[in-house]
């Protein structure tokens, strides 16, 4: 049916244009990258090393870097490897797999950001109960949940892309495999791949997004019912970080879409550019609006960082 059936590699992009200068652009990713891990990694052993920290907030504060560390492992090696060796070919298999994670990781992260307003609601809502209704077991229990959602829902957009066939140009428009890049080069019906992601988006992140704007609503309520004003800042306050990392998705997010949905005269590497920062400023930022917000966060890395003084 199709003619030039091909079963080669795809080949990703990485600024098209601006090719020449690829290895200093790999340097400024380079150092982002980094950052993230170092950022992400630091906030993920704070948490699990400092006991004061053992608490439902910071577990799902654990979870969100944790999720923010699998974009990024996913994306950097394709990433660097187009702008520091040219290293442009993928196979079909990894390219499904990488588009996989990224994905899932990213509806995870949306329903990451859900359960976070979730323990801010139960927090200032039922101060009293907090620990008695976010038991460890409970905490489990939300985790898992958010993870199985993520990684399940996903599964059958990336199992019809492994089937198609491709006789088109095999060249992606990213350094890395999204599936609405893939699903362009296939050589089939694709209406169930154009439908399914549509739905997915509005039963997670149109969802989550919707459900995080009612807990706050609800948060709003309770706060304006305590009297004392310095009462009502301080409950405010635990959720100022929160808010910041929502703002920080979603605004990335809606741009992302946005650019997609309309820039159709925008010149192609601002595509590219905001999809980068779609998958490098929240994981970029969250650890620095909680290291700057938190005040737990602040005294564990003063903790640790006086610790290291002490040794010998």
């Amino acid at each position: 049916m199709w003619s030039n059936i091909s079963a080669g590699p795809f080949l990703l992009t990485g600024f098209p244009g601006l090719e020449i200068f690829h290895p200093w652009i790999s340097i400024a990713f380079c150092v982002i990258y980094i950052s993230i891990l170092l950022g992400n990694g630091t906030l993920l052993f704070l948490i699990r090393e400092d006991h004061t920290l053992h608490e439902p907030m910071y577990y799902f504060l654990a979870m969100l870097g944790a999720t923010d560390l699998g974009v990024t492992l996913t994306t950097m090696p394709t990433v660097l490897g187009v702008l520091w060796l040219d290293h442009r070919e993928i196979s079909h298999g990894a390219c499904y797999f990488q588009a996989y994670l990224i994905h899932s990781l990213s509806i995870v992260e949306s329903g990451v950001l859900l359960i976070m307003a979730y323990d801010r609601f139960i927090a200032i809502r039922s101060p009293l109960r907090y620990t008695s209704i976010l038991t460890n077991a409970k905490v489990v229990k939300i985790g898992l949940g958010v993870l199985m959602r993520g990684f399940i829902l996903i599964v059958p957009i990336i199992i019809t892309l492994s089937r198609f066939p491709y006789c088109r140009s095999h060249v992606l428009s990213h350094a890395f495999c999204l599936h609405q890049d893939v699903i362009k080069l296939a050589c089939a019906d694709i209406t169930f791949n154009r439908l399914y992601p549509i739905a997915l988006v509005s039963l997670t992140g149109f969802l989550d997004s919707m459900l995080i704007l009612i807990s706050y609503i609800l948060i709003l309520k309770t706060v304006m019912g305590i009297a004392s004003p310095k009462e009502q800042a301080k409950a405010l306050n635990t959720c100022v970080s929160h808010i910041s990392c929502v703002l920080v998705f979603y605004v990335t997010v809606t741009g992302l879409t946005l650019i997609h949905r309309f820039g159709k005269y925008v010149p192609h590497v601002v595509h590219i550019i905001m999809s980068y920062v779609y998958f490098l400023f929240p994981p970029f930022m969250n650890p620095i609006i909680y290291s700057i917000k938190t005040k737990q966060i602040q005294n564990g890395i003063n903790r640790l960082l006086s610790f290291h003084r002490t040794l010998p």
